[in-house]
C-alpha cells in the first residue's frame, strides 16, 4: 500500500499522532509511550485493553554497582519533555527525553534517555532508536537489558512467524494462567491444560523456545487474518547489539508480543550484564530498528506477507545505514569506513598448506582478548561471514578503535589480531592475507564432535510426550522442546553414559547435555561419564593435550580423572562455571569456553585407557538444569616434530 500523502505531525496536550496516510501512529507526551497504531481499518492494532503505557514502548532493566544476577530495577522510563527535531513534509522526528540529576540517584539509572520516532513518506510503518548516554561524573550502575516491546490485539493476531520453518499460531495469554495452565520448572514453561482453543491442549508454551541467533534475527512478528494484516519488527543490522553474532535473543511469544532485544543476559548470564565503572562515560545508540505494516486482501493468502516481509528487510539492509536519523549521535554512510582481508588457518596436523576459514565469523568489536566479543556488550560489533577462499570484508563501521576477531568452524578456539585498527570516515583498511593458529601440540589420538561452538551434532532425544511443542516435532531445531534434560535418566536409569572411541557413534551415543539425573521428583545425583580408548605404548616420559571445549555451562564443575574415578584432586577442574542457563531454555549452546588440560604420559597405560568426565555440581534449587554441553573434545599425542603423521 503506498500514499503520496505528506507526512503530518498533530500535537495535542497529552498525544502527538505521525500520520502519513498509510498509518497514524498515536504517542503519549511527554511520556513517549506508544498507544496507538491505526492501518487498514484496523482503529488500533495495539492491545485496547491495556493502559496506554503497556503497549508500545521502551524498558530498561538497572541495578546498582556491585549487584550480583541479571535483574534488578523495571523501569519503562518516561520521557520528561518533548521535541519535534524535523518536520517536513516528506519526514517527521520527534523526541522523548528524560534528563537525569543527582535528585534522582537511587531512583533511576544514571542515564540521559532519548526516544525517537520517524516517520517517512509513503513508508508503511515507522522508526525508532534511542540515545543513552552516562555522564563520566555520575554514579556508576549495571544494565542488564534493554528493549522495545509492542503488545498487539490478541483478539486480532495469533499467527506468529520467527523464520521460515518456525511459524505456527499461538495460543492466548489468558491460557498460561493458572487455571488453564499448569506451571514447570521455570516460570516461562507452561503446560496448557485446558486452553481456550482446545488444540493446544497438552502442549508446552515457552517464550525461550523462539529465541534466535542475532545474525538470524533479522524479522519477525505477527499476522492478524481478518483483516489480513502483518506487523513486522525489522533490524537492517547487529551492530547495536550486545554478544556478537551467536548471542541469542528472544523475538515474538505469546501475548501477542514482539519484542526488539538490545541488550541481554539470556544464554549467557552475568557475564553480559553491562557494568559501568567509576569516572566511565558511556554513550550508545541503540537502533533505529523497523515497525513495517503490510496487509493483502485475500485473507486466505497471508504467507505473502511474510515474504513480503523479508522483502522490506533486504530493502531496509541496503539502505543501511540510513541517511535520515536526526541525532548527530547516528554516524551516516560517509561517517563510516571498511575493513577487508583474507584468513586462513595454519594446523600442520591437518594440511601442510594453509587453510582458507571457509565461513568465518569474522569482525570488528571493541579491543578486548580472543573471544572476549561474546562478553562485551558496551560498544559496537561489525560481522560478517567469510567465502570460501577465506576473503571477508566489512562495511559502514562506525568511527573508532577495534580488534579484528574471528571463529572457525572445524577449529577450536579464537583468533584475534592484536594490531588495533583505527576507522575513520570514508577509511578502506585492506589488512591482507591473516593467520589463524588454533591451539594444537601434536597430533590427533582422538577426537568426539564437531568444532562448531554448538552441541547440535550430539544426540537429542524425542520430547516426553506430556510435553510437546508441536512446531518442533520432526523439526531441525529438536532440541528447542521442554525437558529434554529429564530424558537423561530414561535412558541411563542407573549407570552413565560411556563412550568407546572407534566404536560409538557421537550422534547416537553422546547425549546433547551432561546433566544431573533426576532418582525422584526432588532428588538429582552427580553424573561421571566416561571416554574409553586403546593406546598402545604411551610415551611415559611425554605430555599428552586434552582439549575440552563447552557450548554452554550453567552452574557446573567440570572434573577430568584418567584410569582412577576417585582420584583426589582430579587432574582438572573447570571449578563452578557459568549462568547460562540454556539447557532450561531451550538452546543448543551459550558462551563457548575452551579448557586445554595436560596429561602427563604416566597416567595411561599400555592398551585401554577411561577418561572420567564428572559433573560434581548438583546442588541448589534447581539441580535439574545444572550442567554442560560438549562443543568438541580431542586428545592430542606428543609432539615429536611438528605436522608429524603419528598414528594412535
Amino acid at each position: 500500500m503506498s500514499s503520496s500523502s505528506r507526512v503530518k505531525l498533530h500535537i495535542s496536550d497529552k498525544h502527538v499522532v505521525l500520520d502519513n496516510g498509510i498509518l497514524q501512529v498515536t504517542i503519549s507526551k511527554p511520556d513517549g509511550f506508544v498507544t496507538r497504531i491505526h492501518y487498514n481499518g484496523i482503529q488500533n492494532l495495539l492491545e485496547i485493553l491495556n493502559a496506554e503505557d503497556n503497549r508500545g514502548y521502551w524498558d530498561l532493566v538497572w541495578s546498582k554497582t556491585g549487584s550480583t544476577g541479571t535483574t534488578g530495577i523495571f523501569d519503562k522510563f518516561k520521557g520528561t519533555q518533548f521535541k519535534v527535531m524535523v518536520e517536513t513534509e516528506d519526514q517527521v522526528e520527534i523526541s522523548f527525553v528524560r534528563t537525569w540529576d543527582s535528585s534522582l540517584e537511587g531512583s533511576f539509572a544514571s542515564l540521559n534517555l532519548d526516544k525517537r520516532f520517524i516517520m517517512l513518506r509513503n513508508s508503511s510503518g515507522f522508526y525508532s532508536y534511542a540515545i543513552f548516554e552516562h555522564l563520566k561524573e555520575w554514579p556508576p550502575f549495571n544494565l542488564p537489558q534493554v528493549r522495545m516491546v509492542f503488545k498487539l490485539r490478541k483478539d486480532k493476531f495469533n499467527y506468529m512467524v520467527v523464520s521460515d520453518n518456525r511459524k505456527r499460531f499461538m495460543p492466548l495469554p489468558e491460557d498460561r494462567l493458572p487455571d488453564r495452565g499448569q506451571p514447570l520448572i521455570l516460570p516461562e514453561a507452561v503446560l496448557l491444560v485446558d486452553p481456550i482453543e482446545p488444540e493446544f491442549t497438552g502442549e508446552v508454551d515457552d517464550k525461550y523456545q523462539y529465541s534466535c541467533e542475532n545474525e538470524d534475527l533479522k524479522v519477525h512478528g505477527w499476522i492478524c487474518s481478518d483483516p489480513a494484516v502483518g506487523f513486522w519488527q525489522i533490524t537492517p543490522t547487529s551492530e547495536f547489539r550486545s554478544g556478537g553474532p551467536l548471542k541469542q535473543n528472544l523475538t515474538s511469544h505469546v501475548g501477542p508480543i514482539t519484542l526488539a532485544m538490545f541488550l541481554s543476559a539470556h544464554y549467557a548470564g552475568e557475564d553480559l550484564v553491562l557494568k559501568l565503572g567509576t569516572d566511565e562515560p558511556w554513550k550508545k545508540v541503540f537502533g533505529p530498528v523497523f515497525m513495517y505494516l503490510n496487509s493483502v486482501s485475500d485473507k486466505t493468502q497471508t504467507d505473502i506477507l511474510w515474504e513480503d516481509a523479508k522483502n522490506q528487510w533486504s530493502s531496509e539492509v541496503e539502505n543501511w545505514p540510513y541517511s535520515f536519523p536526526a541525532s548527530e549521535n547516528f554516524p551516516k554512510l560517509d561517517q563510516r569506513g571498511k575493513v577487508s582481508g583474507r584468513l586462513t588457518v595454519n594446523d600442520s596436523y591437518v594440511s601442510t598448506e594453509n587453510i582458507a576459514a571457509i565461513d568465518a565469523y569474522v569482525g570488528l568489536a571493541p579491543p578486548g582478548e580472543a573471544g572476549s566479543w561474546q562478553r562485551e556488550c558496551k560498544g559496537y560489533q561489525f560481522w560478517t561471514r567469510a567465502d570460501e577462499t577465506g576473503y571477508f570484508s566489512i562495511s559502514n563501521i562506525r568511527a573508532g578503535t577495534y580488534n579484528l576477531y574471528a571463529s572457525v568452524p572445524g577449529f577450536i578456539g579464537d583468533y584475534i589480531n592484536e594490531n588495533l585498527i583505527t576507522i575513520t570516515a570514508g577509511c578502506d583498511i585492506d589488512l591482507g592475507d591473516l593467520i589463524f593458529q588454533p591451539p594444537r601440540d601434536g597430533p590427533t589420538v582422538w577426537e568426539i564432535g564437531i568444532p562448531d561452538r554448538t552441541a547440535a551434532e550430539f544426540y537429542i532425544p524425542d520430547p516426553d510426550p506430556k510435553y510437546i511443542n508441536k512446531l518442533y516435532v520432526n523439526h531441525p531445531d529438536r532440541y528447542r522442546q521442554y525437558g529434554l534434560w529429564d530424558r537423561y535418566a530414561e535412558l541411563y536409569p542407573d549407570e552413565d553414559l560411556v563412550y568407546t572411541i572407534d566404536v560409538s557413534d557421537y550422534t547416537k551415543d553422546w547425549f546433547f547435555a551432561q546433566v544431573n539425573r533426576k532418582k525422584d521428583e526432588n532428588t538429582y545425583e552427580a553424573t561421571t561419564w566416561q571416554i574409553k580408548f586403546q593406546l598402545n605404548y604411551p610415551d611415559q616420559n611425554a605430555t599428552y593435550k586434552m582439549r575440552l571445549a563447552l557450548a554452554t555451562a550453567n552452574v557446573a564443575e567440570l572434573q577430568v580423572r584418567i584410569n582412577d574415578t576417585l582420584a583426589d584432586p582430579p587432574l582438572f577442574t573447570t571449578g563452578q562455571i557459568g549462568f547460562d542457563n540454556t539447557i532450561g531454555r531451550h538452546g543448543i549452546h551459550g558462551l563457548y569456553r575452551l579448557y586445554s588440560v595436560d596429561v602427563p604420559g604416566t597416567m595411561f597405560v599400555d592398551g585401554e585407557n577411561t577418561i572420567f568426565l564428572k559433573l560434581a555440581t548438583n546442588t541448589g534449587p534447581l539441580q535439574a538444569l545444572q550442567g554442560i554441553m560438549y562443543d568438541y573434545i580431542r586428545l592430542e599425542g606428543p609432539s615429536y616434530s611438528s605436522g608429524s603423521n603419528t598414528n594412535y
